[in-house]
Formats: structure tokens, C-alpha cells, sequence
């Protein structure tokens, strides 16, 4: 296998067949635009067991996904995509940038979900943009956003549905979509304590800003949410 690409916290390998790639998911974990860093020796094991519980339950209910199969505990078989050059976030209650950048009360449950698109670009930090800066910069037509819109509020109501049997709370996530060589959307990257806020019915944090607060051990909180779905036996 050839490195293709090795981000901050996955690594993607070509495989035989040009429509499919190998991602290895690493113990690594960063904050704060890499300015924080660490290593956790199960970390990779970890995310990508909550990752592909998630996604397998996405596709039972109708969500197309790269995943094809998983291959061991850090490594998975997906579809090759052509990434959309955004990050889709939706926010079900006020935490993070949105209560630093609006004033909101933390813990403020909104009365509807927040879709926010931000434009993954290293060179001016990710910077939040509408519908308009989408299509006008040619990061997805007006079709493929309406599409996206509807996909990520699914993904939204699944994820509630599904934490709301374990009493956790989603905060919010933050989701990469891609086309497939069929060109259908397709979701991609991954959807775990990483990607996600979590907090449990006292508000106790179990997601990564718990290494970004040196809270708790990372590793121990995102074991709490992998039992969890564990025990649903999805």
C-alpha cells in the first residue's frame, strides 16, 4: 500500500481497486489547531470502534457512507470520495466557538438545530461561511447543498435518537461529505468523541474537550461512549 495522505488523526492508503482506500485511524490527538498534541497507546482503537458502531447504524437507516467493511480494530475498507471542501457542523445546544463568538449562555438548548458550513482551508483557519460563499467559490452547487442540508439533519435525528437510549446528550458534530464514482453524497471521515460533544444527563464532558480542558483521561471517556453503544448491540 501506498500513503496517500496522513492527517491529524487518520491515515489513508491506496488499495488495489481505485474506487476504494484503507484508513488507519491513529492514536494521536490534537487541540487548538495542533498547538496541543498527544499520544494515547488505545486512542486509534477507541474512535474507530465508536466510528464504525455510528456508521453502521447510519447505513441501517438509510445513510449512504464510504464505509465498506471494517478490516481490524484501527483499520477500515472504504469508497474512495471526492471530498466537498467543507465541514458541516450542526449544534443542538451552545458550546465551543458559538458561546465565544455569539455570547450564547453555555448549556442553551437551541430551539431548532444550527447548520453551520465551514470552509476547510488551512490558510485562513477553517473560516465559517453561508450558502452564498459555498456555491459562489465552487465548493458545492445549490442542489448539492440543499442535499447536504437534508442528509446532515437526518444524521442529526438518528444521532439523537440513538444517544438518547444511553441518556447522552449531542452537543454538537462535525461532519465531511463526499461524491462516490456514482456521484451520490456520501458520508465520509468519521463520527466519534473526536467529531462530536457529548455530555451525559449532569452535563459531564465525554468527548475531546476533555483533553482540550485536561479534564479527564481521554482514553477513559471515550471507553464510557464505546460501552454504551456496546451495550445496544446495534
Amino acid at each position: 500500500m501506498n500513503k496517500l495522505y496522513e492527517g491529524k488523526s487518520k491515515i489513508c492508503y491506496s488499495t488495489e481497486s481505485k474506487n476504494e482506500l484503507q484508513i488507519f485511524f491513529k492514536n494521536d490527538v490534537t487541540a487548538f489547531n495542533s498547538l496541543k498534541k498527544a499520544t494515547y497507546e488505545s486512542k486509534g482503537v477507541l474512535t474507530a470502534k465508536i466510528s464504525n458502531i455510528i456508521f453502521k447504524y447510519l447505513k441501517n437507516n438509510g445513510i449512504n457512507t464510504h464505509l465498506i467493511k471494517v478490516l481490524d480494530d484501527q483499520n477500515v475498507l472504504v469508497k474512495k470520495l471526492e471530498m466537498f471542501r467543507i465541514e458541516i457542523i450542526i449544534r443542538n445546544i451552545a458550546a465551543g466557538s458559538i458561546v465565544k463568538r455569539l455570547g450564547i449562555e453555555q448549556a442553551t438548548v437551541f430551539e431548532r438545530p444550527i447548520f453551520e458550513i465551514c470552509y476547510k482551508n488551512d490558510e485562513f483557519s477553517d473560516p465559517l461561511i453561508n450558502d452564498d460563499h459555498c456555491v459562489v467559490l465552487g465548493l458545492s452547487s445549490q442542489e448539492q447543498l440543499n442535499e447536504i442540508k437534508k442528509i446532515t439533519h437526518k444524521i442529526n435525528k438518528l444521532l439523537l435518537d440513538l444517544f438518547k437510549k444511553v441518556d447522552i446528550k449531542v452537543v454538537d458534530f462535525k461532519i465531511e461529505l463526499g461524491l462516490d464514482a456514482d456521484n451520490n453524497i456520501c458520508l465520509g471521515d468519521e463520527i466519534s468523541p473526536d467529531t462530536c460533544r457529548f455530555w451525559d444527563k449532569n452535563n459531564r464532558k465525554l468527548d475531546k474537550d476533555c483533553f482540550r480542558e485536561d479534564l479527564e483521561d481521554i482514553t477513559a471517556i471515550y471507553l464510557i461512549i464505546l460501552e454504551k453503544l456496546e451495550s445496544l448491540n446495534i
